[in-house]
């Protein structure tokens, strides 16, 4: 009887270990499938699109896979059309605390939506609109730039090099700037001609303003900022030299030397980790670069020389020593000294007041 009882009381005891046991583990994963964070991610254009939408999307899915957060994707949300906001109010309604904006226009045309919803963090791809609960994020691109203005100023051999840019913005100045300034490092005599486009996408006018540079002003070598390849593929139809951004060109000639791109799940891996970890309204600005392996150029084409590798390759050991590429004595193009020696551009001024250009850069009038 006395065995009996020893038993009941070892079987009572299983019993209830087991149950705790069952109800912890119940309990965990309840509470884990609700703590997955839901991150929002608004764009202009698809998913499926090979330019500037295709690859953030690429780079910001793969980011959350990483981290265990589930993604909702509001595409087609063009900018200054009243679509921003409502795309905010619905993936606010399914629960994302993290939205990302990644055109420049969202976050200033969303302004009144941003404020109604202070518990939600905002990363805006723009540094023009400030609030307590928006952080900016954005590459360094014009680290990678500034190399491609070294490949493109021992390429030509007109010293007149094209950029078909979308508009003036302090991101787009920046660009252009440092592009230059690579070129006139390893070329002096060169100038960089410019012609907007005033668009982040419109094929008609890119391709227009591109055939203008090549055909008014005698450039040999070009490149531009938008979202899509179509200056490139006007280069290679015209067969002269062009360097891409954001993406390689497909099926290309060996003319196009090479493109400025940047790795954004590094990006968004980063902001995200940063929003994962509560720092998001204590981090106003997150900026990336060669520094994080975020930027970079991708392979040269065989008409790249090695000379013109070896000046990329001492220029990159610079950056990466933290000579920035805005350092030492700068003048814009209308004979101002901008940056002195043994200065540097402080971020804030190319992040947000960036409203001028460097020597070298003209602008083509039609």
């Amino acid at each position: 009887m006395v065995l009996n009882k020893r038993k009941r009381g070892f079987l009572l005891i299983i019993i209830v270990l087991l149950t705790a046991v069952i109800i912890s583990a119940l309990l965990f994963a309840g509470r884990s499938h609700k703590e997955r964070e839901k991150i929002g991610f608004i764009i202009t254009g698809s998913v499926d699109e090979k330019g500037w939408n295709g690859i953030h999307y690429e780079g910001v899915s793969a980011a959350c896979k990483e981290l265990g957060a589930e993604l909702i994707v509001k595409e087609n949300v063009k900018e200054f059309q009243g679509e921003c906001g409502p795309a905010i109010e619905e993936l606010v309604k399914k629960g994302c605390k993290m939205i990302i904006l990644t055109s420049f226009g969202y976050a200033e045309e969303a302004a009144d939506i941003i404020a109604k919803y202070p518990e939600v963090s905002f990363y805006s791809n723009s540094f023009n609109f400030h609030a307590d609960n928006v952080t900016s994020y954005f590459s360094r691109m014009y680290q990678a730039r500034y190399l491609a203005g070294i490949v493109a100023g021992m390429q030509t051999k007109t010293n007149k090099i094209g950029y078909v840019a979308a508009m003036p913005t302090s991101e787009v100045n920046r660009g252009i700037s440092a592009f230059t300034l690579g070129v006139r490092q390893v070329n002096p005599d060169a100038v960089v001609t410019v012609a907007w486009s005033n668009s982040w996408d419109n094929e008609t006018e890119e391709r227009k303003q591109t055939d203008n540079l090549i055909n008014n002003t005698g450039v040999d070598v070009i490149t531009y900022h938008q979202n899509q390849t179509y200056v490139a593929e006007e280069a290679e139809r015209y067969g002269i030299f062009s360097i891409g951004y954001h993406q390689g060109l497909e099926n290309c000639s060996e003319k196009y030397l090479t493109a400025v791109v940047c790795d954004w799940k590094l990006t968004y891996e980063a902001i995200i980790r940063q929003y994962l970890r509560g720092d998001s309204p204590d981090i106003k600005v997150h900026w990336v670069g060669m520094e994080e392996n975020a930027v970079k150029l991708t392979d040269f084409s065989p008409l790249v020389t090695e000379k013109t590798r070896e000046e990329v390759s001492k220029a990159t050991q610079r950056i990466l020593s933290g000579q920035d590429v805005f350092s030492g004595v700068i003048y814009d193009n209308e004979g101002r000294l901008r940056c002195k020696d043994n200065q540097t551009i402080r971020d804030e001024v190319l992040l947000e007041h960036f409203d001028w250009y460097v020597e070298g850069v003209e602008f083509y009038e039609e």
